[in-house]
């Protein structure tokens, strides 16, 4: 018999609870063999490795043995599935980003762009981000029902990262398009598409800013490209779409995932309503309880390693499991509770190590201005579906749903 026959799949049962799956796992230790199911892109159908648990996961990030390069991965995905036609996945231009390259590359791009995610920095950018939430909010004030991820969850960090990268007001409508077909799962060809779409308009922006003398991160990466020679314009172009799909797309399910939750259990939501001294803490319990990637980005093995009883051999595709990391019993008490007054910090959401994600202190300012907003704006909001009836997206990385129905007044 085929041993990989019997391997268990990651399919839409995982999708909608992967919690389950997780603590099935753990029984067996910290690394397990798992078949993707079919129709994802690049990996449908092949044998991966899954390493769960808080220690393991936290201990991989931080092994140089296990390598992001996307050329390697290519290469590695092209020995196990030759028809390019049946891989799928995007060009190189957008590809060739951080989150896809080891050091040394991968320390030079992340300095370029780190100047622009301080804590400073991100500070100075309170105004703008509150002025975008207080426009999103007036807009809703005379709503009774609404899909809070379409109105609000997912226009704000949308907003907020074209800010950064500089894109005019009156373009931003065609970001809000080509961010649905990219977080909508429902079509791989779509999502494809339009990662190309915003790759050739940002190639496009990219030589706009060459003449510009606008104050974002985009003409700054410009300058490093044109002035210093520091990155490539495929590089600079890459760069700036990791930008603009990390910098909505966590914000985005952490508001929606963290706003399920609160509804779930409106003590909480009482008690930040009582204390906004608890909402720091409160957003890092989100980002615990329902991180929005639920596995960090691929990985493989560049030589053989152990992880527990399992030897994981080169060339093997690897999967770090956030989610099973952040509700880990023996790193969290009652890690399936949502507490905001739970010590959360030392979660795994935003990575650890090298590829910690640089947006991490915007995405926290984000989501705690929005929710000290909310708040104040529409303190009885409650759910208007069952939770039981909410569907997630289908997708091997993120966490987020497919929307999130709130009534804003009782």
């Amino acid at each position: 018999m085929d041993h990989d026959s019997a391997l268990l799949e990651l399919d839409e049962a995982f999708v909608q609870d992967p919690y389950s799956v997780y603590a099935k796992l753990a029984e067996e230790g910290p690394a397990h063999r798992v078949r993707m199911p079919p129709g994802v892109p690049l990996i449908g159908g092949l044998p991966v490795w899954v390493i769960t648990g808080y220690d393991a996961v936290r201990a991989a990030f931080a092994d140089p043995r296990l390598s992001t390069d996307l050329n390697r991965i290519d290469g590695l995905f092209a020995q196990k599935e030759p028809d390019s036609g049946k891989r799928g996945g995007f060009s190189k231009v957008i590809a060739s980003h951080m989150m896809h390259t080891d050091p040394p590359d991968h320390t030079r791009l992340r300095k370029l762009v780190s100047k622009a995610f301080t804590g400073r920095a991100v500070q100075a950018l309170r105004p703008r981000i509150q002025a975008v939430t207080d426009e999103l909010i007036e807009g809703l004030r005379d709503e009774n029902e609404v899909d809070f991820l379409d109105a609000f969850a997912f226009p704000l960090p949308i907003r907020v990262i074209c800010l950064l990268l500089g894109v005019p007001v009156q373009e931003q409508g065609a970001f809000k398009d080509w961010s649905s077909a990219l977080v909508s799962g429902h079509s791989p060809e779509q999502a494809t598409a339009a990662a190309n779409a915003v790759a050739e308009y940002l190639a496009d922006l990219v030589e706009r800013k060459r003449n510009a003398t606008t104050d974002d991160i985009l003409t700054a990466l410009v300058a490093a490209h044109d002035v210093d020679d520091r990155l490539t314009t495929t590089e600079l172009i890459s760069t700036a779409y990791l930008m603009f799909i990390a910098g909505f797309e966590t914000t985005l399910n952490a508001l929606g995932n963290g706003t399920l939750h609160l509804m779930s259990h409106r003590d909480q939501w009482e008690a930040l309503r009582e204390d906004r001294t608890l909402l720091p803490g409160a957003v890092e319990e989100f980002l615990r309880l329902e991180a929005p990637l639920k596995h960090a980005t691929f990985r493989c093995a560049t030589e053989d390693l152990t992880v527990g009883d399992a030897e994981i051999p080169a060339g093997d595709f690897v999967l770090l499991a956030i989610a099973s990391a952040n509700r880990d019993p023996e790193r969290f008490g009652d890690p399936h509770a949502l507490d905001v007054r739970r010590p959360a910090a030392g979660h795994l959401a935003f990575g650890h190590g090298i590829h910690h994600c640089l947006g991490a202190p915007l995405a926290r300012i984000e989501v705690q201005m929005a929710f000290d907003s909310l708040l104040d704006a529409f303190p009885a909001m409650t759910l208007a579906a069952e939770p039981g009836d909410l569907r997630w997206r289908n997708s091997t990385i993120i966490r987020g749903l497919e929307s999130l129905p709130v009534r804003l007044h009782r």
